[in-house]
């Protein structure tokens, strides 16, 4: 199997799972985003959210693709760029640091190292554009019964799994941070990891088509 970084565009914003197509969790503050989901368009506010952060700030997003399938991606930006980032209670994001929003890996390939794969695509743009760390809230209690945050915010033990340490701890929303020097610094055997794994899987039962043909109206993502 073949697989692709590419970055976030209006274009490949399409390719997001429609839940995440049509969330607007982190892009707006709680009270804009309930207006979006009530006028029934939310997409429309991600959509010119994407084209804002791309015209004034750049790329701000990864997708990885698996034989021309999205298999997975992250979303990422300055904390200003994100009103949702004050509403934690480990706020606010370092000085130095981009904010990590959203990561989704497709079930199917869980486990197979795109997750670090992802981090490490954004740590080599950011880089370049002269930012040190990616900073992240994580969700400690993702999954459990009656304490979800609706998907959006990414489990705690993701971001630990893929370098992220803790910077400040709390309960249900530690506050989380890589260096982008260690992830730049990572060997080929996460690469060897994921190959083990795609070259395992069956691709007919595995992959899905890349828009449903039904439009869902979830907010999850």
């Amino acid at each position: 199997m073949s697989r692709r970084l590419v970055s976030l565009t209006l274009d490949t914003l399409e390719d997001l799972p429609r839940p995440c197509r049509q969330c607007v969790y982190w892009e707006l503050d709680p009270v804009a985003a309930e207006r979006a989901r009530e006028a029934g368009d939310p997409g429309l506010e991600k959509e010119a959210w994407v084209s804002q952060t791309l015209l004034e700030w750049g790329s701000c997003g990864k997708l990885a693709y698996v034989d021309g399938m999205p298999a997975g991606f992250v979303m990422y930006a300055p904390p200003a760029y994100v009103p949702r980032s004050m509403a934690f209670p480990t706020s606010p994001v370092s000085a130095d640091a981009a904010l990590l929003t959203t990561a989704h890996i497709v079930t199917a390939f869980a486990g197979g190292g795109l997750g670090r794969m992802l981090v490490q695509g954004v740590a080599r743009d950011l880089t370049k554009r002269g930012i040190k760390a990616i900073e992240a809230f994580g969700d400690a209690k993702f999954g459990d019964a009656g304490e979800g945050a609706g998907g959006c915010v990414a489990p705690a033990d993701y971001f630990l799994s893929v370098g992220f340490k803790t910077v400040r701890p709390h309960p249900r929303f530690p506050r989380l941070r890589l260096e982008l020097r260690t992830a730049l610094s990572w060997k080929s055997d996460v690469e060897y990891a994921l190959e083990k794994l795609l070259g395992s899987m069956s691709p007919e039962g595995l992959l899905r088509p890349v828009r449903p043909a039904t439009r869902s109206t979830s907010t999850a993502g």
